[in-house]
């Protein structure tokens, strides 16, 4: 793992962790929430009552307050290399583009035609898993980092622990928009935004160079997957959520300080949970994001990477 010069990011002003969600109506407010960790206080916040559209001028608005400011997001920034290509895209920000103007909303139509969208029964499609993604085809479905962070590590020689955390854990993928887990309808309502932040002056990673080290800084987005972060804990059982922020105040310094009401929100919420601790892994190893750096692979270039502490690009 690179070392990043402790000068670079003494400014570090701002953690944000968002638990996304695809809802489409008012449940968005419920399911959405941001654990915020700021360095002038020292303090950790966990917030929900946004619409998505709310959330993303928070934290513009955030970023123009403390432009020093990371923000990791819990949804898939991109989708296979090669369907990036089945739709002539040269960039990951071109697919932004044709998702935005309504690519993303017919992928997720009930009736949709493309049947390589499941989880949702409608015209030309059901609800399991299309044929040419099971056996030999399942990784067509994966990207990169998703193979690398959700099978791979599996295999013989790969990381145990990454594998402990995805212990149970079925590997899903940014096709699949019904059923449990599901992660592709919350990708896709996330691309028009995740363009708006960039539009807004947010650098994305891995696509762009991270700039919060820099004297002209600027906020840099990434994408995280909670698993990774929480660690192997029952995350729906309230239960085995208390006992596991009670370990962690037992035992963890950045868990020490934090006031009873967070605590509470995180017990009372998956997705709270999920920002609460995600927002603390982030700044465990904030030093690590001023080192981020624009991937010179091509295919990450088009798929993107989910980050995890000590990926660099």
């Amino acid at each position: 793992m690179r070392k990043v010069p402790v000068g670079t990011v003494a400014g570090m002003e701002r953690v944000v962790a968002v638990d996304w969600s695809g809802d489409k109506g008012p449940g968005q407010r419920k399911k959405l929430w941001a654990g915020v960790w700021t360095a002038a206080t020292g303090k950790v916040l966990l917030e929900s009552g946004r619409t998505r559209e709310e959330l993303i001028g928070w934290l513009v608005e955030l970023a123009e307050d403390t432009p020093r400011m990371v923000v990791g997001v819990d949804c898939c920034f991109s989708f296979p290399a090669w369907f990036l290509a089945e739709h002539g895209c040269a960039t990951v920000f071109d697919f932004w583009q044709q998702v935005a103007e309504g690519k993303g909303e017919a992928w997720l139509h009930r009736e949709c035609e493309d049947a390589r969208f499941w989880g949702k029964v409608g015209t030309g499609r059901t609800g399991k898993r299309p044929e040419e993604f099971c056996g030999d085809g399942l990784r067509r479905m994966m990207r990169s980092t998703d193979w690398e962070n959700k099978i791979a590590v599996h295999a013989e020689g790969g990381d145990a622990e990454r594998a402990a955390k995805m212990f149970g854990i079925t590997p899903k993928s940014p096709f699949q928009i019904g059923g449990s887990g599901s992660v592709g309808t919350g990708s896709l309502r996330a691309m028009p935004w995740l363009m708006k932040l960039r539009q807004a002056g947010f650098r994305v990673w891995p696509f762009e160079s991270s700039a919060v080290g820099e004297a002209r800084p600027a906020p840099l987005l990434v994408e995280m997957y909670t698993r990774l972060l929480t660690g192997p804990v029952k995350k729906s059982n309230p239960m085995a959520r208390r006992e596991y922020l009670l370990e962690k105040k037992r035992t963890d310094a950045l868990y020490a300080g934090l006031s009873r009401s967070v605590v509470e929100k995180a017990r009372g919420s998956e997705d709270g949970f999920d920002a609460l601790v995600c927002c603390l892994e982030m700044v465990r190893w904030r030093e690590e994001f001023a080192g981020l750096r624009a991937t010179e692979d091509p295919l990450l270039e088009l798929e993107g990477i989910t980050w995890r502490p000590g990926v660099v690009g």
